[in-house]
């Protein structure tokens, strides 16, 4: 099928990461699904990644379908029977209704924010309202400001983070698989000024981040691939406040780092990638790291299991790279997530002796 949008950065992105080590090319988890989110964006364009199914599945994720593993179809047919049934029962159609949008969990973990966040203390979290950038399938709004389920993920965990930060002000983000672009987004709004965020992450993801954080905040505050292409060294305090750079990239990234961070993808790479990945933060000597991973670990990929793992990685995994880090607090409930089938979305901070 002939593309119908054509976008040479992301095509020149792809290029140079061939070039690249393994380290930097995507793993077996994401090595299949790149090709379609490519496809899938250049047949239906970027400005509408958070509606297409494969970035739904690998980065946009819901609270609703698809994230509750259930179909938008089954949903609807769901609600369909229920209401044939029961045509009377309008309170009890509109309980259903909020359970399988998701809304109900979306509720419960923007009232987990407001308990959580210390009202006034930097990074403010109290002012984000999200971008409808990427022609979201699902936006819930709750005290007149506007929620994905990535922007709660990343929302609960900064909350997390403040019960230990004291006085720190984390000034200098750094963010490897950083999906498209919300804790740029949560930045950009936290109050925090001389700000810099730095995602790095593979083709096409990092194309789609770039592109919803020129949408989000404007593109003349966020630095692209292309600008640093070819720098032999990048400076972080030398960047915009928001750059999206490829994961290559962070072997040439100096600079005074106070928070590194990583929601989810780490789980989905092989130790080795992982490694080599904190291998960097610890030369950038970020003073905290913020981690949201499996605690029983990725799923290991069979023929039943088409988007698994080689080798999961564990908490103890981090602790063994983490050499010149202690770990502060691992959390779930309420930071954190435990789905229904019994694994454990886990936060675990570090922080630099």
């Amino acid at each position: 099928m002939t593309p119908l949008f054509n976008y040479p950065e992301l095509e020149l992105a792809r290029e140079d990461m061939k070039a690249q080590s393994a380290l930097y090319q995507p793993s077996m988890f994401w090595s299949e699904a790149s090709a379609v989110i490519v496809d899938e964006i250049c047949q239906h364009g970027v400005e509408h990644f958070r509606r297409l199914k494969k970035p739904m599945g690998f980065f946009a994720p819901t609270y609703g379908a698809p994230g509750n593993s259930l179909t938008a179809g089954q949903v609807e047919e769901i609600e369909r029977d229920f209401c044939v049934r029961y045509p009377a029962a309008r309170k009890q159609s509109q309980m259903l209704r909020h359970h399988l949008s998701g809304e109900a969990q979306a509720l419960a973990d923007y009232r987990v924010l407001l308990a959580a966040d210390g009202a006034g203390r930097l990074p403010r979290l109290d002012l984000f309202s999200e971008s409808s950038y990427g022609d979201p399938v699902e936006h819930f709004e709750f005290g007149g400001r506007k929620f994905s389920r990535s922007a709660l993920n990343y929302l609960l965990g900064l909350a997390f983070l403040k019960k230990h930060l004291g006085g720190d002000e984390p000034r200098v983000v750094v963010e490897i698989g950083g999906g498209f672009g919300t804790l740029g987004e949560v930045m950009a709004a936290s109050g925090i000024e001389n700000f810099r965020y730095v995602d790095l992450d593979i083709p096409p993801t990092s194309f789609v981040a770039q592109s919803y954080l020129c949408g989000a905040v404007g593109p003349d505050n966020v630095t692209t691939y292309a600008e640093t292409r070819d720098w032999e060294v990048i400076e972080i305090e030398a960047l915009r406040p928001l750059s999206t750079l490829c994961a290559w990239q962070i072997e040439r990234l100096c600079g005074k780092v106070d928070l590194f961070v990583n929601f989810i993808s780490f789980q989905e790479m092989e130790p080795l990638i992982v490694q080599n990945y904190l291998r960097h933060v610890d030369r950038l000597a970020a003073k905290y790291v913020l981690l949201r991973n499996l605690r029983e670990g990725k799923q290991i990929k069979t023929d039943q299991i088409a988007h698994g793992v080689e080798t999961p990685i564990l908490g103890g995994d981090y602790d063994n790279f983490l050499k010149n880090y202690d770990l502060v607090e691992t959390n779930v409930h309420p930071f954190g997530y435990r789905t229904v089938d019994g694994f454990h979305s886990e936060l675990r901070l570090y922080r630099r002796r």
